[in-house]
């Protein structure tokens, strides 16, 4: 079993079983005295909250509880966190939960101080540059999932309901100041949530080890990080609770969430916009995507591929490493096509033109247009993998 640990990169890292205990520790590193616990709906009356609530308050924190983070969330979400925030008189965030809580904390830490509205700090040019860091309350992060990276991420994605358009906000101010990756608070997570968010880790670091810039310690964070995936996602899967295989997935998510600020790709770009329209799992989303995305880019990325393929031990060419995909994703219990997803057929067109607009594109090694996602997702809903 993997011992505790604690390392600085990218940011102060608890992990190892029951390090949930140490939860008041980090709230006085983090300079806390009064910490919003920021979780979603689902979880908040559970028992891991409760608890963590009373571990607070006995350590003489004054704790307030704002428990209506939803999947996807939305601006009203966050500004209903920002109320809590202020009314409470509030110093700092406990952010707990999966991605869309470790985001919702994230950006009511971020915003709550500032003077413009959330929105126009979305990352376009330098509007970050606009925010005040001075003004920003610290975070701490305990996820309960492993797979999202939020936890060490310097953005928070928030549905914009005006505009069906997922809207990045970011900040290098923005990652949680104590990161608790404790194993014990994944066993429970349901089997859908294992696989899907695990596969989102994966997406991560293979999407970022794919975007064409030059970013060797990013590279290699992506690798290792893929090969924890492959090892521990089918074990944490058929053995849930195993806490060797749950621990290493939390490690394969801090290691996508570093690794992606080199950037990501198509996946992603195409992935909000269809999150955004139907609802649908971020990460389920991607890891249909993902075969799809990789043989559209093959031409551009097939010699970072052959290289991947070896330090995974799948082969010696880029083909291993897409039929090591398609083979995950079977055993996983992956659909293949986002028309098991729910996505309709006829979104194509919309999703299509969304998708080269996601910041996500940018880092693309194939140059994102209209018309290359509208094949990517016409193959993707079809199951045509050319």
């Amino acid at each position: 079993m993997t011992l505790p640990a604690s390392w600085n990169y990218p940011t102060a890292i608890w992990s190892g079983a029951g390090r949930v205990a140490d939860l008041p520790d980090a709230c006085r590193l983090a300079g806390i005295r009064s910490p919003l616990v920021v979780t979603d709906a689902g979880l908040a009356p559970t028992e891991l909250v409760r608890g963590l609530v009373d571990l607070l308050r006995t350590a003489g924190l004054r704790v307030g509880l704002f428990g209506d983070a939803r999947a996807d969330p939305t601006t009203a979400d966050v500004e209903r966190g920002i109320v809590a925030f202020g009314r409470g008189g509030h110093d700092g965030v406990v952010a707990v939960g999966g991605g869309s809580a470790l985001d919702v904390g994230k950006l009511v830490a971020f915003a709550a101080g500032q003077a413009l509205p959330l929105l126009d700090y979305v990352d376009e040019g330098d509007n970050w540059r606009a925010a005040d860091p001075g003004a920003m309350a610290p975070v701490i992060a305990v996820p309960t999932t492993a797979g999202t990276g939020s936890e060490v991420g310097r953005a928070g994605v928030v549905l914009d309901e005006s505009t069906h358009t997922k809207r990045i906000v970011f900040h290098p101010a923005m990652v949680p100041a104590v990161v608790v990756c404790d194993p014990e608070l994944t066993i429970g997570l349901p089997a859908s949530l294992t696989v899907g968010t695990g596969m989102d880790a994966l997406a991560h670091c293979l999407e970022a080890y794919c975007v064409p810039t030059e970013h060797p310690m990013a590279d290699g964070i992506a690798m290792e990080g893929m090969r924890l995936v492959f090892e521990h996602l089918p074990v944490a899967l058929s053995r849930p609770d195993d806490l060797e295989a749950r621990q290493q997935m939390l490690w394969a998510a801090v290691m996508g969430g570093t690794a992606f600020q080199k950037g990501l790709g198509a996946m992603h770009a195409l992935a909000h916009p269809i999150g955004a329209h139907h609802r649908t799992h971020h990460g389920m989303t991607n890891a249909v995507l993902m075969p799809y995305v990789l043989a559209a880019n093959l031409r551009a990325i097939g010699p970072r591929l052959d290289r991947l393929a070896r330090w995974l031990d799948l082969g010696t060419a880029a083909d291993d490493v897409l039929r090591a995909v398609v083979d995950l994703r079977s055993s996983l219990g992956v659909p293949d096509t986002l028309a098991a997803l729910g996505v309709p057929a006829d979104s194509s067109d919309t999703i299509a033109a969304a998708a080269p607009l996601d910041p996500s594109a940018a880092g693309n090694p194939v140059r994102l247009t209209t018309e290359l996602a509208g094949r990517i997702f016409d193959a993707a809903h079809s199951g045509r993998l050319d």
